[in-house]
């Protein structure tokens, strides 16, 4: 099957990113952009973590939007992660 995406322009496992391209603390969260890769472009995905009360809560993010490049998807993600935290503060972990 790998044979048929490759010759038709399918996207693999190897071509996606193993981790964060890019990290950022933003009011005592830590954001980690991890865009996905789809076809030639990339998707906005990334996560928002937080210290509470002893253990690391994550909210996982992926959002429709695309990219053509890896950095403006990764740029686009912090964007995408510093407002969800303005927005939802610590009620995306589903506390308070």
């Amino acid at each position: 099957m790998s044979f048929w995406k490759s010759l038709f322009g399918g996207s693999s496992a190897s071509d996606a990113p193993t981790g964060p391209v890019r990290t950022i603390e933003h009011e005592g969260y830590l954001i980690e952009a991890a865009p996905m890769k789809d076809g030639d472009q990339f998707i906005i995905a990334g996560t928002i973590s937080k210290e509470i009360g002893g253990e690391r809560r994550v909210h996982k993010f992926i959002r429709a939007d695309r990219c053509p490049g890896i950095d403006d998807a990764a740029e686009m993600t912090i964007r995408k992660g510093r407002q969800i935290i303005e927005q939802s503060g610590d009620r995306m972990f589903g506390a308070g």
